[in-house]
């Protein structure tokens, strides 16, 4: 089995996070988050699916379930 690119990664990611927050399409998401002060978050770290909402102007991105640096927001400002 030939493993994922980075964008193929990421893509499953922002896939999670979709569905996660109850919308059909990234671009409902999107939409719906982007004039709110939080932004829905993803850990980026292969099995950790952890979602959080965070402020998109943070550049630590703390994951509370894997304790790693690698949440990121669906649009950073």
């Amino acid at each position: 089995m030939q493993s994922q690119s980075p964008a193929e990664k990421r893509r499953v990611k922002l896939d999670q996070l979709v569905e996660f927050e109850g919308f059909d399409t990234l671009d409902e998401l999107l939409a719906a988050s982007i004039a709110d002060s939080v932004s829905p978050a993803i850990c980026t770290n292969d099995g950790c699916d952890y979602t959080a909402e965070m402020e998109p102007d943070q550049d630590r991105g703390w994951c509370e379930e894997c304790g790693t640096n690698t949440m990121v927001v669906i649009h950073p400002r």
